[in-house]
């Protein structure tokens, strides 16, 4: 039986003493004898993503209640996201690490129902992804999956677009594209990319798993000419975990699909069950509706809390602040940069990890790394507290 247990925490700063009651659910993680967490990191997958909206829990539960046709419910789950968010497709599928695997195949296999069952055998087919080397990292492993050979550009310190088309060769399948690295150095401008691999009609795929906001970017890639583009429905969308979408041009589309669950082959055991492919299209319908500039008004609010009340705190110094350089998180997002004086900054991360609330937090150098994407505001004061006493 699920039990609530109603508790009492004193938050007090500035001689001010507030009483904060909040009701802890005896759920399934107590009876597991796992600890929720204040989430003050992200839409990190080892943390759980994000929050589900109710109607988005409401529409898997109603999923869950009738058999469907699974073929039909993913097609017509594609349709549906496709026209919300106005691109020519969409391919659901069970997370973006998920995506990259099936785009890669969709792109070797181009139509050809006999390559489909023989992957990840690929003899016989263009079986070579090409990255830039600045863009490689542990997910393009998921490319692998495939059968696919990964292939970096030559000149790969300080490539050029000339180095990009004379690493073309009648191997390439498609070119891997990783968004999150766009500005490093050694990177190049998608648009140049894709203007080069159109010239031998070659697919340029892009991972933007983790990019919004902003949530134009969402369509800015296509704009830009990438032929797919590979969401995380767990992040930003805010739908299921194991949820995530491919968007782009219909053929290429189409042959995704055929790679997909509930089909047998590469994909069948990436499995995008009837409550996740509910679940995410009703998170689609969300993100649309949403309004971007009161979630970052909302972010900017708790990360001005934070900054001014820590920076008050002998033991700390905070400030606001943006990340430097790539990860999985969106950098236009503002973060509260908390650098404990007393102690190393992992060393907090680890008392954080254990206290009570348990608290995940990012690290960035010597600082502490506070995104407010995943927070509530009520829970910035426990937040707070938290990392006093851990810092202290």
């Amino acid at each position: 039986m699920l039990r609530s247990n109603p508790i009492a925490q004193i938050y007090q700063r500035g001689g001010v003493r507030v009483l904060i009651r909040c009701r802890i659910d005896m759920n399934i993680y107590e009876e597991l004898g796992v600890r929720p967490l204040i989430n003050a990191w992200g839409t990190v997958t080892a943390v759980g993503g994000s929050r589900m909206a109710p109607s988005v829990i409401e529409a898997m539960r109603e999923a869950s209640a009738s058999f469907v046709d699974l073929h039909a419910l993913h097609q017509r789950a594609g349709e549906a996201i496709a026209t919300m968010l106005g691109v020519d497709a969409a391919c659901v599928t069970s997370g973006a690490a998920a995506g990259i695997t099936i785009a890669a195949a969709a792109c070797m296999t181009r139509g050809h129902a006999d390559r489909r069952t023989r992957l990840p055998d690929t003899s016989g087919m263009p079986n070579e992804c090409l990255m830039l080397r600045a863009h490689r990292n542990r997910y393009d492993r998921a490319a692998s999956l495939s059968g696919v050979r990964m292939a970096e550009v030559a000149g790969s310190l300080a490539p050029t677009i000339d180095d990009v088309r004379a690493s073309v060769t009648e191997r390439t399948a498609l070119f891997l594209y990783m968004a999150e690295s766009a500005s490093v150095p050694g990177s190049l401008a998608l648009s140049d990319v894709v203007a080069v691999l159109r010239e031998s009609a070659i697919p340029v795929v892009v991972d933007a798993a983790a990019e919004f906001p902003p949530n134009s970017s969402l369509t800015d890639y296509i704009n830009q000419g990438a032929d797919l583009v590979l969401i995380s429905g767990a992040k930003e969308i805010r739908g299921p975990q194991s949820s995530g979408m491919i968007l782009g041009e219909s053929a290429l589309i189409a042959e995704c699909i055929a790679h997909c669950f509930p089909n047998h082959g590469i994909g069948r055991g990436m499995k995008t069950d009837k409550e996740t492919i509910a679940g995410l299209v009703r998170a689609v319908e969300l993100f649309v509706r949403r309004d971007e500039h009161a979630e970052f008004a909302a972010w900017e609010r708790m990360v001005d809390e934070i900054v001014v009340v820590l920076d008050a705190e002998p033991s700390l110094h905070a400030r606001r602040g943006f990340p430097r350089g790539p990860g999985i998180q969106p950098m236009v997002i503002p973060r509260a940069y908390v650098a404990p004086l007393r102690r190393p900054a992992q060393d907090a991360v680890a008392r954080l990890w254990a206290g009570d609330p348990a608290v995940a937090v990012g690290v960035d150098g010597g600082e502490l790394a506070i995104n407010p994407q995943c927070l509530n505001p009520d829970e910035v004061p426990m937040l707070i507290d938290a990392l006093v006493k851990a810092c202290s």
